[in-house]
This record gives C-alpha cells, sequence and structure tokens, in this order.
C-alpha cells in the first residue's frame, strides 16, 4: 500500500485566525509531503509492503525506526486533518462522546484541561492524545511521531505539538495554540465516529 498524500477537507484558508493559510501549506504541502515520500521509500523492501497503514506503524515500531517515524506521522496527519473543521471546538458534543468523557475523565472541562496539559508538557516535539484504551476513555502524549496505537490503544483525537504545527502563528506560545485549537478547532463529530468504530 503506497503512501498517498490527502486533499485538505477544506480550503488553506478556512481554519483562520486559528491556523493561517501559510501553517497549512507548509504543514501540508511541505511536512506531510515529506512523510509520504520517505515513508514510500522506506517502504520498499522492508517486509511491510502490502500492509494497512496500522500494521505497517505497529510492525515497525521498534523494528524500523525510519519507517516507523514517517508510516506514525503519515497515520496521524492523515487524522489530523480531519480532526479540525471551520467553526470547530464548543462544548457541545455527540452524546455518546459526551457521556462517555464525563463517565471516564471527569467531565468536559477536566478533560480540556489534562488534555491541553498532555500538550503543553509533551516536551521537545509529539502529540496530545484522546484514545480508548481497555474501552476507557484516556489523555496521552507521545514523543515524536508516536501515537496511541503502538500502546494497545485507538487514537480518538490528537494535537500535533511540533512546532512546524503552531510557529508561524504563535512564536513559541504552544499553550496558546493548544487553547485556540481545542476551543475552536476540534471536529467533534469525527472523534464520535471514530470512538464509535472502535468501541
Amino acid at each position: 500500500m503506497a503512501f498517498e498524500l490527502p486533499d485538505l477537507p477544506y480550503a488553506y484558508d478556512a481554519l483562520g485566525p486559528f491556523m493561517s493559510k501559510e501553517t497549512l501549506e507548509y504543514h501540508h504541502d511541505k511536512h506531510h509531503q515529506a512523510y509520504v515520500t520517505n515513508g514510500n521509500n522506506l517502504l520498499k523492501d522492508s517486509g511491510l509492503e502490502g500492509k494497512s497503514l496500522e500494521d505497517i506503524v505497529k510492525e515497525s515500531y521498534g523494528k524500523n525506526a525510519g519507517l516507523f517515524n514517517n508510516a506514525g506521522q503519515h497515520y496521524n496527519h492523515i487524522h489530523f486533518w480531519k480532526w479540525m473543521k471551520p467553526n470547530g471546538g464548543g462544548k457541545s458534543l455527540p452524546g455518546g462522546l459526551a457521556s462517555k468523557i464525563d463517565a471516564d475523565l471527569g467531565g468536559f472541562d477536566k478533560f480540556r484541561a489534562d488534555f491541553i496539559n498532555a500538550g503543553v508538557t509533551q516536551f521537545g516535539s509529539g502529540w496530545a492524545w484522546l484514545a480508548l484504551k481497555d474501552g476507557k476513555l484516556v489523555v496521552m502524549k507521545t514523543p515524536n511521531g508516536e501515537n496511541p496505537l503502538v500502546h494497545g490503544a485507538a487514537p480518538l483525537l490528537g494535537c500535533d505539538v511540533w512546532e512546524h504545527s503552531y510557529y508561524i502563528d504563535y512564536r513559541n506560545a504552544r499553550p496558546k495554540y493548544l487553547e485556540a485549537w481545542f476551543d475552536s478547532l476540534v471536529n467533534w463529530e469525527y472523534v464520535d465516529e471514530l470512538l464509535q468504530a472502535a468501541s
């Protein structure tokens, strides 16, 4: 299965003012494209050709660092673009997701604080996550291109805290980026769709 760069599900300027056209052009067209190109080169003769992207991520973890880094980031970014939408965010979540957050994470406000804190405290590059593990929602953080798949969990929401995700718009203010992203961009319907598929 060759990796392919997906189109953005919205226009480059659709996420302003929270994420600029310039950020999306660099992040999608340059960074994500590089993961696709490098991933395809590293996939050749890896023994993992023909497998699903999820399987390539899981099976290369700890065994083939170059392939894992690019496949992991490709997987993360395919979803990252869908985890955002114009006029996203807000507290009005689909019912099943809202009640699961209440039951497993102590309510929306605590979940929001824990998620943003995971992103702020991830040292260096990485991701903040909402994932489903053993039937329960958990907030996680991972370094670099790692994701919950390699820790026995299903990723439901991920925020990219690599500097290229926010430096054009927020400079070094990662907490501001995370707050704006969570409050104004998250596509909760897609999160709910992934929760239903993983449950």
